[in-house]
């Protein structure tokens, strides 16, 4: 038995499942987890010692690969003064003056742990500013596992929600209405039946979590002028988008500014850390300042802050998102013409340093019902051969996979062409 499967055996007697959060354990592809003993640069090793060039990558904070040298060097120094202190550092106001420098949508900026906790705090002080109750949200974004989230689209013409976890009161559904992502007369029909109780809408400008699928023609600016017009706040969730697709994340690629961003991933230079900022009269309602409550024990912790200091300071250079894109390009087409040399359906989406496989005749994934009809068999297929072959990507086929600057033209190269053997095996 390898080491990796021992290591599962022995998870699965003490955490559920084996694992500390569901796609780890290999259920949509099918398959035992690898467990991982170390990683750097673009490389992660598992506890047999076999090595994978890695398009994972955390789910996206490892933008500089795995193990940076100076991000080490800031982790480092930064432990040694203390790991927490439950008490405001100067280097909490560094990082949400540089953010709202970077995000001008983002006047003030609160922190706090993950991006599950950026967004429930979003939505409840979106709530208490509007005073409205309701939110709406797109079926297949995933935007953390806070109750009002975990939700998906109800039957009939309500658009009301109906709960997908156990646990998820009935009637926190209700309160929440999930659309087709991209779907504008959807979204016009949504706002004509409940517009004045809607207090925001959540959305990812370019969604991650059912594959890469950027927003159609217009969809992001429809979506503004009708929160305008309905007084409703409009949450860019952009955990994963932000300094992922761009240095100005998605919003600025697309021109198009929300009320209430939430940041993750990336700011804390892959140790665990969330935020979310907007309009000052918008946060100022946030307690100490206002009577909408949020807080946290850990909130700004010092390593992760730091960590993420240095980390946006390495990506600021003027040709890293250039480099980025143009690597990612490569492994999309050279992935794609593989696949067309092999007769194999396979449409690749990608923004930036985010990318996306569907095997499919459809030349265009605009949503969550276009990807849930790829052949997931496929992707099955795929992945095991490309793991058997050292490439590791994304255990599901509903989720992106990641480019890092560490990254060589030899490692896209390879893996480029160990797919023309996979590709021939999975017909």
């Amino acid at each position: 038995m390898k080491e990796s499967e021992k290591a599962y055996k022995i998870a699965k007697k003490y955490i559920p499942g084996g694992v500390n959060s569901p796609v780890r354990a290999f259920k949509n592809v099918g398959g035992k987890p690898i467990f991982i003993s170390h990683a750097n640069n673009s490389y992660i090793y598992d506890l047999d010692g076999k090595k994978y060039i890695d398009y994972v990558g955390s789910w996206g904070p490892m933008i500089l690969g795995h193990a940076h040298p100076e991000i080490i060097k800031t982790i480092q120094d930064a432990a040694e003064k203390g790991v927490s202190y439950g008490a405001p550092t100067i280097h909490e106001t560094r990082l949400a003056k540089i953010i709202s420098e970077i995000y001008p949508s983002m006047e003030k900026t609160r922190m706090v742990n993950s991006g599950t906790e950026a967004t429930m705090s979003a939505i409840r002080l979106a709530r208490g500013f509007t005073r409205k109750k309701k939110i709406l949200k797109f079926e297949g974004a995933y935007h953390g596992h806070s109750d009002a989230l975990l939700v998906a689209a109800g039957s009939g013409v309500t658009m009301l929600g109906e709960a997908n976890s156990l646990g998820v009161l009935s009637s926190v559904a209700r309160n929440t209405i999930t659309l087709p992502y991209n779907s504008k007369n959807d979204l016009d029909k949504a706002f004509k039946q409940h517009g004045s109780d809607i207090a925001c809408v959540i959305i990812e400008p370019v969604s991650g979590n059912m594959g890469c699928i950027p927003p159609v023609e217009n969809f992001l600016e429809i979506l503004r002028k009708m929160c305008d017009q309905y007084e409703t706040l409009l949450i860019f969730d952009e955990v994963m988008t932000g300094f992922r697709v761009a240095f100005g994340g998605a919003q600025e690629i697309f021109g198009v500014m929300p009320d209430i961003t939430t940041l993750g991933k990336i700011i804390g230079g892959g140790l665990p850390i969330g935020a979310f900022g907007g309009k000052a009269e918008i946060m100022d309602l946030l307690a100490p300042t206002g009577d909408v409550y949020q807080a946290g024990t850990l909130a700004g912790n010092p390593i992760a802050v730091l960590a993420g200091l240095k980390t946006i300071e390495l990506i600021s250079g003027k040709n890293f998102y250039k480099d980025l894109s143009e690597k990612t390009h490569n492994l999309a087409i050279g992935l794609e013409q593989q696949a067309i040399r092999c007769k194999v359906d396979l449409k690749v989406n990608y923004l930036g340093g985010m990318f996306s496989l569907f095997f499919t005749k459809s030349k265009s994934i605009v949503n969550f019902d276009d990807a849930k009809q790829c052949n997931h068999t496929y992707f099955k297929k795929f992945f095991h051969s490309m793991m058997k072959m050292g490439s590791y990507f994304a255990p599901s086929s509903m989720e992106s996979g990641f480019i890092s600057s560490a990254h060589t033209a030899n490692d896209i190269e390879s893996t480029i062409q160990a797919s023309e053997k996979t590709f021939k095996m999975i017909l």
